[in-house]
């Protein structure tokens, strides 16, 4: 269930993450008619992208997403493209997910992480296993579309996401999105949690909704 924290981190979409960074770190290669509403990357590009921790290795484009997301906004286009190998890509720093099909970006959302002695944890955790309806006993909360990573409950699923709130270590993600990523998600697809500061990746103010 979503328990108070601190004013979150920068909710920052992955373009415009990379068109704000400096000159020698990735920035979108080009815009193909026939790929409407998303940018294709070079190799090199994708691969700085990589290294900045923005994105996972070999993606070939991301969603063509100009401002950045307030809390509760998601974008999803997966231009029919329903299977696949799906990666799910989750920064708690610019707090985003994003799923990408075959090395396309088919969505990204501003997510709810653990603060307050609940971490989320990082790593990359092949999904154990779905539920289309549970309920927590532990906090006597509704966890949608769960998509289970350990074996401590820690899942992305659907959740009230709205500014200044936080859960007690999982993915939170809007109901709409959860129930789409829920649909080409399966078990063995592998969720991948970083911090891109890690890599260097600059950070911005964050956008508090309203």
């Amino acid at each position: 269930m979503p328990m108070r924290a601190p004013p979150p981190p920068p909710a920052m979409n992955g373009l415009s993450a990379m068109a704000a960074a400096p000159q020698e770190e990735a920035l979108p290669s080009r815009r193909d008619p026939e790929h409407e509403g998303r940018i294709l990357l070079s190799a090199a590009d994708a691969a700085a992208a990589a290294r900045q921790g923005l994105i996972p290795a070999d993606v070939r484009s991301v969603l063509d997403v100009r401002e950045r997301m307030r809390h509760g906004q998601f974008v999803w286009q997966d231009n029919g493209r329903v299977s696949g190998r799906l990666v799910i890509w989750a920064d708690l720093d610019r707090q985003l997910v994003s799923a990408f099909l075959d090395g396309h970006e088919i969505g990204t959302s501003v997510i709810l992480y653990g603060t307050e002695g609940k971490a989320t944890p990082e790593g990359s955790f092949p999904i154990k296993d779905k539920r289309e309806r549970y309920h927590s006993r532990t906090y006597d909360a509704p966890m949608p579309y769960s998509l289970w990573l350990t074996d401590d409950g820690v899942a992305v699923h659907g959740s009230d996401v709205r500014w200044g709130r936080a859960t007690h270590g999982c993915i939170g993600v809007p109901l709409a999105f959860a129930r789409r990523l829920f649909a080409v998600a399966e078990p063995g697809d592998v969720v991948t949690i970083v911090r891109s500061s890690a890599h260097g990746t600059s950070r911005e103010p964050a956008l508090p909704q309203g």
